[in-house]
């Protein structure tokens, strides 16, 4: 399957042993996954959001890891929709180890299943507001399955005698993003470090951690890349990706040293976007909010983030414009 290949729900092989799970539209919560396989054993890449999701994919990738069972999970960063599922593979695998790097396995526990599932139930404008964005996703009864091993920097794993190298290139998205990088097959698996047709969205940042990422990236001798979110995608979509947190980084930057408020730069940001012919037709372009305020963030140790409901208020209010 190559990145003009159509982009369907499902499992696709992408070649030399490399699957690719992929939930289109690629917007909020819908993630991708994958599997390398080897010889009697495989390494699973992230898992979804929730149980049954997570469930639907593991039948999917049946027909390969009933002869190559899963041996490794890598969890690429802490969000929910690339590791709440963790404890459906260890169900299937009870020995497989989880791989992370330690500030992914730090971070995890910060927004457990419990909290979404509070606030997807939570009345009033709270509720609504999360059901917006969380709605199709079921967090109940979901146990938060931690990492069993964890690294820092690089890790090359060896499974059913594929080389496979775990490079760690946050803090960017999250605290602790994680690229897996399969060299025989010229293949990575990005994790969230690339949205493909949807706005990515810095947490963390600083944003020149992850356009440094994207530079390591596109310095490798690779042809398939899968990202976090989206259709699979080449070299053109690493550059797509890291032209854009160029240009935001500039834009706020120089809005920030202006004294104008990150909001109002956020909102100023996004007409400029939106009438981009190279970003404008992007996905969740709300996530300017939060993206302008990573780098206000970064420029100032002083200044203060609002919290978590304000941050998905805000995405929401651009959105709706």
């Amino acid at each position: 399957m190559s990145a003009s290949s159509p982009y369907t729900l499902g499992l696709h092989e992408i070649g030399d042993g490399c699957h690719a799970y992929l939930q289109p539209d690629g917007g909020w919560g819908w993630s991708n996954a994958g599997l390398i396989v080897g010889d009697g054993r495989s390494l699973l890449v992230d898992t979804l959001f929730d149980l049954k999701l997570t469930a639907t994919m593991l039948e999917a990738m049946a027909p390969l890891t009933a002869s190559a069972p899963v041996s490794s999970l890598v969890n690429t960063h802490a969000n929910g929709d690339h590791c709440y599922g963790n404890s459906e593979v260890v169900t299937n695998w009870p020995e497989v180890e989880i791989v992370a790097s330690t500030a992914t396995a730090e971070e995890m526990p910060e927004v457990p299943p419990a909290m979404l599932d509070a606030l997807n139930q939570a009345p009033g404008e709270v509720g609504d507001l999360f059901r917006s964005f969380f709605g199709e996703f079921d967090f109940g009864g979901i146990e938060l399955t931690l990492p069993t091993r964890t690294f820092d920097d690089r890790l090359r794993l060896e499974v059913g005698g594929r080389s496979i190298e775990l490079i760690e290139v946050g803090p960017a998205h999250t605290q602790g993003d994680v690229i897996v990088h399969v060299p025989d097959a010229r293949t990575v698996y990005t994790g969230d470090i690339l949205f493909i047709g949807g706005t990515p969205i810095v947490w963390a940042g600083p944003l020149s951690n992850w356009i440094a990422a994207c530079d390591l990236m596109l310095a490798m001798d690779v042809d398939t890349v899968v990202p976090g979110h989206g259709p699979l995608t080449d070299r053109d979509g690493i550059v797509e990706v890291r032209d854009y947190l160029a240009f935001v980084d500039t834009e706020a930057t120089g809005r920030h040293d202006a004294g104008i408020d990150a909001f109002d730069a956020a909102k100023d940001i996004a007409e400029l976007l939106d009438a981009s012919p190279r970003f404008g037709d992007w996905g969740e372009y709300g996530r300017i909010a939060v993206n302008v305020d990573t780098v206000y963030r970064t420029l100032d140790v002083g200044y203060t983030s609002p919290d978590v409901v304000e941050q998905f208020r805000r995405m929401a209010e651009l959105e709706a414009r």
